[in-house]
């Protein structure tokens, strides 16, 4: 099977939509959350629970498998799902995002509300960064041994090819939402020039892996809060075409104020192609989701429900809680009620607590699985009663 997209419904009077995403590994039922993976693991679960929890395909980050095992190894291994025993669907992200983590927004990696923050809060000073930025290319400093790596998007590509992964994004400068508009405008014109020399590289690398199944290429959105260029930015995208390859899909990215998300993909979907998948990265709050959703969305991915389920945060439609605090101590009702988790149906707060207090690693396992299935449930509900749902 090689890659393809269909729709199946759509909303009246709004972007949103259902579809199948077709790839060498599966289809994906959309819209879906992608449970990220980052270093070839869903931290703390073994594949066989990421696929009882409902997942339909993981996210893994090519800069930090770039830097361990490295790309190569899982090539010769026989790519990102062979090697993490994954056999679903794969995403990998380009190393973009790297770009503001280690880069100018390392201090609040993207802050989707800076009402209440200034320009020191969220922008790194230069002699802070671990990357750096030029038109050719990125500079990162590793986090692992401090040594330097250019990132150009052709390595970018080199790298993603080698990892096998069924949809990979291209490379792309990621900025904050205080950065200005001349300097959003500068980003996001060197975005796109990379765009460019991604697709090039991206054609030239099918061609001589044409062994292997195809990978399917997004390009990324950028334009942060300003119509005129989120526009803009999907237009070159959606038209730009190098010896017959164009992009197979697309990722919106970057800055997005929380208040302006819908809107912000609504522009998006409005000038995309329809037969064309959207993905949104890094987003997973529910709100957030059903908004995106609606506006046209058709996947997402976000590292937030197993990053802060190893904080003991535990999610629930009241609002996040901390399992690990006093009062649960004697609870010995489950995480959510009525929640289907593994966790839910197995477990009480109380023993959970207790592992957290006694810092046993089955905590993490444990809360993750919860704040996966959670995140996970309502996305994939969503594609048998979309018009309910989303007109809530």
């Amino acid at each position: 099977m090689t890659f393809g997209f269909e729709v199946t419904s759509r909303l009246d009077n709004a972007c949103g939509r259902t579809g199948l995403i077709h790839t060498p590994h599966g289809a994906i039922q959309t819209p879906a959350f992608v449970v990220v993976g980052t270093k070839a693991t869903v931290k703390a679960l073994l594949p066989e629970s990421v696929v009882q929890l409902g997942a339909q395909a993981v996210l893994a980050n090519a800069y930090h498998l770039f830097l361990q095992p490295g790309p190569e190894l899982i090539d010769e291994a026989g790519g990102l799902g062979q090697f993490m025993n994954w056999t679903g669907p794969t995403f990998t992200d380009s190393g973009g995002f790297q770009v503001l983590s280690l880069g100018a927004g390392f201090k609040k990696t993207l802050a989707m509300d800076v009402s209440q923050l200034t320009e020191a809060d969220v922008i790194a000073a230069d002699a802070d960064r671990k990357a750096m930025v030029d038109d050719d290319s990125v500079t990162f400093r590793s986090p692992l041994n401090g040594d330097l790596h250019r990132f150009t998007p052709e390595v970018s590509m080199g790298i993603q090819h080698h990892l096998g992964a069924d949809i990979m994004f291209s490379f792309d400068e990621l900025t904050t939402l205080m950065n200005t508009r001349a300097y959003q405008e500068e980003a996001l014109e060197r975005t796109r020039r990379w765009a460019e020399r991604c697709l090039a590289e991206h054609r030239r690398l099918t061609e001589v892996r044409s062994g292997k199944p195809y990978q399917a290429l997004f390009g990324v959105i950028q334009g942060a809060q300003y119509q005129d260029l989120r526009r803009r930015a999907c237009r070159d995208l959606a038209g730009m075409e190098i010896d017959g390859q164009c992009f197979d899909g697309f990722g919106i990215g970057g800055a997005i104020e929380k208040a302006n998300l819908g809107r912000i993909v609504t522009w998006c979907a409005e000038e995309l192609p329809e037969d064309r998948p959207r993905h949104l990265l890094g987003i997973s709050e529910p709100d957030d989701l059903f908004a995106a959703c609606r506006a046209g969305a058709d996947t997402f991915d976000c590292v937030n429900p197993s990053r802060v389920a190893r904080n003991a945060a535990i999610y629930t439609v009241d609002g996040r809680y901390n399992v690990d605090t006093a009062r649960f101590r004697r609870d010995f009702g489950p995480l959510e009620d009525d929640c289907d988790c593994y966790t839910c149906t197995h477990y009480s707060r109380a023993y959970i607590h207790h592992l957290f207090k006694a810092k046993e690693l089955l905590a993490n396992t444990l809360a993750t699985i919860h704040n996966e299935r959670w995140t996970v449930r309502p996305v994939s509900y969503t594609h048998l009663t979309l018009p309910t749902i989303l007109l809530v």
